[in-house]
């Protein structure tokens, strides 16, 4: 696949007035549904509001969770679906939904044997923090497994010739709680109805919405966030106006491991702790497991005086993530020839730091933590120079409540009826994660949920015509 490839968004004036199903978003979930939908025969059109396409996705920076997996098999990784789940249910405190949960965990092998099948291949295996295996897929050049998803699906797209409009905002649904038939969008200056026989919500979050963050978690109104700006949540407001319910507003994710020394926040994917990378505080020490839940993480870093840490890593870890040359390219690595440098530059104890990176070595050695209890990313000392370090605190992330679905991605009102001809996917929905995301969760939601919303709109549709 072409890293080169760039799509140009749809002509205003290409705008039909019909169309089988409509998508809002597109990010990974509603690229996915676009093109599962097309594939099935329907006539799809994609609505972007931003100029820019592929939403938050873009920033996804670690990989796509499945289990059960040929390439896991290819990697000697033997999994199940049944860990997946419990490991998910653990990491979301219990509180995931149970249906959305079990469809999710069963079917992400299918859905990245369905990317391959568009030379979309997730044939390399990290892992993140809460899992206890590996079982996040990204490409094997690994590359940042977000952009090169949007590419993919935009290649596919492109060659199926389906219409994405970019700067289109759909301003209103049109129906009820009875059904859904179309949309209002404006584009281009020009208010436009468009009738449709479905309709898919693929918004994304409200992570960038700093009035609905301090509605719902007001503690975390003052953080930065590693959203994209147009995740405003604009499709819990299209949805509620047709009264549709919601699950867990209130459950917003920090992410521990966010550079934000700059004008910009930079989120740190995990694949740099799951490749080796170690978090020390201003004295040069662990302070936690870091490969646990990114819930856990946030609070030991908050719990510190500073309330940031430091990433540490080597030249091992840093050929393993190619995010980090990006990082570096920007600014935002610290690198020395050896750790006492390292040290004097982010101003730790060297001793410290050197004591702290030789205990971790002969903790890979021994595959044992004893003292944080780390038992995934054992896989590399840190020997390596050059050495390496970023600063990092938490920020917003993620925003796991969302529209209430059913397992068929259908779009509930507040009594729990089916809104009919109205689908969601993505982190528009919520209920999946419970009060807690786990790493690599987000892609794979988008991927499985938005070919769920693809098939299920699609059949409805197509009953809808008999």
């Amino acid at each position: 696949m072409s890293e080169k490839f760039k799509f140009e968004p749809t002509a205003p004036e290409q705008l039909a007035t019909h169309y089988d199903i409509l998508v809002i978003g597109s990010g990974g979930a509603g690229l996915a549904s676009a093109l599962q939908a097309t594939e099935l025969g329907a006539q799809v059109a994609i609505f972007e509001k931003m100029p820019r396409l592929g939403g938050n996705t873009t920033r996804a920076s670690s990989g796509m969770n499945a289990a059960e997996t040929e390439v896991q098999l290819q990697h000697h990784v033997v999994d199940s679906f049944d860990d997946f789940y419990a490991e998910t249910l653990n990491g979301g405190g219990g509180r995931n939904d149970p249906a959305l949960l079990q469809y999710f965990t069963t079917h992400g092998a299918l859905a990245i044997n369905w990317l391959a099948q568009h030379q979309i291949h997730l044939d390399d295996l990290t892992i993140t923090g809460g899992m206890s295996r590996q079982r996040t897929h990204r490409p094997s050049s690994m590359a940042p497994v977000g952009g090169y998803l949007i590419t993919g699906l935009l290649k596919a797209l492109a060659a199926k010739q389906v219409p994405i409009f970019a700067s289109a905002q759909v301003t209103a649904l049109a129906g009820d709680a009875t059904g859904v038939t179309g949309v209002t969008v404006t584009l281009a200056g020009q208010q436009r109805q468009v009738k449709a026989g479905a309709v898919i919500l693929a918004t994304g979050g409200f992570g960038a919405n700093a009035q609905l963050i301090a509605k719902y978690r007001p503690e975390l109104e003052a953080y930065q966030t590693t959203n994209q700006p147009g995740a405003t949540g604009d499709g819990l407001a299209l949805a509620q106006a047709v009264t549709a319910g919601t699950v867990d507003l209130d459950q917003i994710q920090v992410h521990p491991t966010v550079q934000q020394d700059t004008d910009h926040a930079y989120l740190i994917g995990e694949a740099v702790r799951g490749e080796g990378a170690i978090l020390v505080d201003q004295q040069g020490q662990r302070f936690v497991n870091e490969l646990d839940t990114r819930k856990n993480v946030t609070a030991a870093i908050e719990a510190l005086p500073e309330k940031s840490a430091y990433l540490i890593f080597d030249q091992s870890v840093f050929k393993r993530v190619k995010a980090l040359a990006f990082y570096q390219q920007i600014g935002l690595v610290t690198q020395a020839a050896d750790l006492n440098a390292l040290a004097a530059t982010i101003q730790v104890s060297a001793a410290t730091l050197a004591a702290t990176v030789a205990t971790w070595n002969q903790n890979v050695a021994a595959q044992n933590d004893p003292q944080w209890q780390r038992t995934t990313g054992l896989d590399r000392q840190l020997t390596q120079a050059p050495f390496m370090a970023i600063h990092i605190a938490p920020a917003i992330h993620y925003t796991m409540g969302g529209l209430k679905i059913d397992p068929q991605t259908q779009v509930q009102t507040t009594a729990g009826h089916v809104i009919p001809g109205l689908f969601a996917a993505g982190e528009v929905t919520g209920g999946l994660h419970g009060d807690n995301r786990i790493g690599g969760n987000s892609v794979a939601e988008t991927v499985i949920f938005g070919r769920q919303a693809g098939q299920q709109a699609w059949l409805f549709q197509q009953k809808s015509k008999q």
